[in-house]
């Protein structure tokens, strides 16, 4: 994953384009445990430059972060327990849905029986690309053979923990690149989605067989929320028109790049997911090659 290939599948930004041009995503995320994670996932589309990004949450969840960032907007969802989105809710955001170009579900959306079934109907029911993270992985997992149903293309984007539970299997050795990589691509193959397996050396793979590795290995990204921001970033990309392994690939390249920056300014330790949040349009910048 060179800084050359990532530069030459940045999605472009003409100087006369209009947000229209970048596209709208709708981010479906966060829980009355978890709000963080839908503003954290929203707030990488925002920095990746998505044209507009929508939170679909809880009301209660809407009522406790909404305006935290003012350019986000919101889809307050009917709620049967606080926190925890009713029939109706889903119902509406499967309604909606198809107005967005690009859907990210799963940071923050609990564990809760009903909740993981809901997910996995919406996951398998839309036809636009869905990056699925955190308990929308979950929530596949804990389907039968998930991958069956699924209409849209997928960007899945499992650390090792939920890549074992995805496959059933032990997840390769965190330090063995070659192990993560053929794992990856195997899943993709079985799965015919995109799969990003995260970690030290991330690779992104796709069903023909093409593989990325990234070169970045940071601990400074390894701090809760990174991958919310990582989804938000992809589904930003995807939103703009980006081919999926495209999106993920470029996402990935991103998030690390405004990971080292994270690091060489504040240190290996104490970056907050916000820190890299808010990294995101320099790191882009640096992988564009502008101002070199």
């Amino acid at each position: 994953m060179t800084q050359r290939w990532v530069a030459g599948h940045l999605p472009q930004r003409p100087e006369r384009a209009h947000k229209g041009d970048f596209g709208r995503l709708l981010v479906v995320a966060g829980s009355i445990d978890y709000p963080g994670a839908a503003l954290l996932a929203a707030l990488g589309a925002m920095r990746a430059g998505v044209g507009l990004a929508r939170v679909a949450a809880a009301e209660s969840v809407v009522a406790r972060v909404a305006g935290a960032v003012p350019a986000l907007t919101w889809m307050a969802l009917d709620e049967e327990a606080p926190g925890l989105i009713a029939p109706g809710g889903w119902r509406r955001v499967a309604t909606e849905a198809p107005d967005y170009d690009a859907v990210v579900i799963g940071p923050g959306l609990g564990r809760q029986p009903a909740t993981q079934r809901r997910t996995r109907q919406l996951i398998a029911s839309l036809e636009m690309p869905v990056v699925v993270d955190a308990d929308g992985l979950n929530a596949l997992a804990d389907g039968a053979r998930w991958w069956q149903g699924v209409r849209g293309t997928l960007v899945l984007t499992p650390h090792p923990g939920e890549f074992a539970r995805l496959t059933g299997a032990d997840a390769p050795d965190g330090d063995d690149d070659e192990a993560r990589a053929v794992a990856a691509a195997e899943a993709a193959l079985r799965w015919d989605q995109v799969v990003v397996l995260k970690g030290a050396h991330t690779v992104v793979a796709e069903p023909g067989g093409e593989a990325l590795r990234s070169n970045v290995a940071t601990p400074a990204l390894a701090t809760a929320g990174s991958g919310d921001v990582l989804a938000g970033v992809i589904g930003a990309f995807l939103a703009g028109g980006a081919a999926p392994l495209d999106a993920a690939a470029c996402g990935v390249a991103v998030h690390g790049a405004a990971g080292l920056l994270a690091a060489q300014r504040i240190g290996s330790a104490g970056v907050m997911a916000t820190d890299i949040a808010s990294l995101v349009p320099e790191a882009i910048a640096q992988l564009r090659g502008e101002g070199t």
